[in-house]
């Protein structure tokens, strides 16, 4: 799941701790308009969360264990443990590919108002164009539980949601539930 306190019903680490205990095991802290020391202190709260679950906290732009990148941030000079990026096309997906990222999250697969501006969505189709050849893919944008078996089924490796979870945590179960029906 990815932050957004901008789109979030309550208290940002209320909605992460709801969401984990739902069964989220990985979180992505976006919020990067907070100062670097806010930020700090909103990913060591988070890291608590995860901790007991040992979930996984990824940091938007840098600067931790495991990072994620905007499709043209520069590559760490110091290779983190995790390193993923955001993808939104053949080339951008190949350059990822290229650096040797450990996952990518590509969007947006269906019409979402968290992504305007990266033109029209994949769709399925798209996104099984997209994900053959390319390290795991996170599909993301629009990605509803009802969605993920077509997701699946078009190469992504899994899921990756922001909206529905900032509005609802308990979402989660319904995610992680259809996750577990495509389990082999």
């Amino acid at each position: 799941m990815l932050t957004d306190r901008g789109r979030c019903t309550g208290p940002l680490v209320a909605t992460v701790a709801a969401a984990v205990e739902a069964g989220a095991r990985a979180v992505m802290l976006r919020e990067k308009d907070l100062p670097a020391a806010e930020r700090a202190v909103l990913a060591r709260a988070l890291r608590r969360i995860l901790s007991p679950v040992d979930g996984t906290l990824i940091v938007a732009g840098g600067g931790a264990d495991a990072v994620h990148l905007a499709a043209r941030d520069a590559f760490p000079a110091q290779r983190p443990a995790l390193v993923g990026r955001s993808c939104h096309d053949e080339a951008e997906l190949a350059a990822a590919t290229a650096e040797g990222c450990d996952y990518v999250t590509l969007s947006p697969v269906f019409p979402t108002p968290s992504k305007p501006g990266y033109g029209p969505a994949l769709g399925v189709d798209g996104l099984a164009a997209l994900t053959a050849g390319a390290p795991p893919v996170y599909a993301l944008g629009g990605v509803l539980p009802s969605s993920v078996k077509a997701c699946r089924a078009a190469g992504a490796y899994g899921i990756a949601v922001m909206g529905p979870v900032m509005r609802d945590p308990e979402v989660v179960r319904s995610y992680v539930d259809a996750l577990e029906e495509e389990k082999p």
